[in-house]
């Protein structure tokens, strides 16, 4: 199947676009025939948005710096609601004053509230930080635990931190991470019509490859920054404009 619409007229790429931006993607097995034949192109699609993404961010991976999984945790609840950037810039001093896990389930509130407060939200960060660096060292030994069931009983971890610990820390697969970037682009792609983040990854598990999974937060990460920005898309540099059925809104009047 040529997925990218070489061959179709103007009229025929505006509908299909149109169509592929009002389904619901989120199908059961039970699904009437044409709910399950529209869950297939979707498949199909979305394959050759990876293999394209693939091409053009062949390094894809998270931008935080890290060294052992526990760093990586910290690192992402940091890192909501702040560049990671900024996390990077914050991280190296504090995980030199804070070396192990255990001195951040000893670390006082105050102070290590300061010690990230330029990432924003310090307080229920620090809070979160370290209850559950006493959680860790309570019942796990001080150890990240390495499945999706327990990371989100630690405290401040909800679904998209656990996924991007599973994902880079221990390359496991159970679910795709969906931050901002990955909310806008599911979007503006057609993968889900859905809002709540917990409805958008249901979506995306439902028609990205599980061999994908590991990688695909971060292929849109990469494109949403260079490519595919919320207030201004480039959507003449995009090489997934023939995909896209947000192109012609975007670009209406600047071809």
């Amino acid at each position: 199947m040529n997925l990218r619409g070489k061959g179709m007229d103007d009229k025929e790429k505006k509908k299909k676009k149109g169509s592929q931006k009002n389904r619901s993607l989120a199908a059961s097995s039970g699904a009437p025939p044409e709910k399950k034949k529209e869950l297939e192109e979707a498949r199909e699609r979305v394959k050759e948005i990876i293999r394209i993404l693939r091409r053009e961010y062949p390094q894809a991976k998270t931008a935080l710096n890290f060294r052992t999984p526990f760093e990586l945790l910290v690192a992402t609840i940091l890192a909501a609601q702040c560049t990671d950037e900024r996390v990077n810039k914050v991280t190296p001093g504090l995980f030199q004053k804070y070396p192990t896990v255990e001195a951040f389930a000893r670390a006082r509130q105050e102070e290590l509230e300061n010690d990230i407060r330029s990432t924003g939200f310090f307080r229920n960060k620090a809070r979160n930080i370290i209850a559950l660096a006493r959680k860790l060292v309570e019942e796990y030994g001080g150890k990240v635990p390495d499945s999706m069931e327990e990371l989100i009983k630690l405290p401040g971890v909800a679904r998209k931190t656990a996924n991007i610990v599973l994902s880079s820390a221990f390359r496991k697969a159970e679910g795709i991470a969906v931050d901002t970037h990955v909310r806008r682009l599911a979007e503006r792609l057609g993968l889900s019509r859905h809002t709540q983040p917990e409805k958008i990854e249901k979506d995306l598990m439902e028609i990205v490859p599980r061999s994908d999974w590991l990688d695909f937060n971060y292929l849109l990460v990469d494109h949403g920054r260079k490519i595919c920005q919320a207030r201004k898309p480039r959507c003449l540099e995009c090489v997934l404009n023939d995909l896209c059925p947000s192109f012609e809104k975007f670009t209406k009047g600047k071809k």
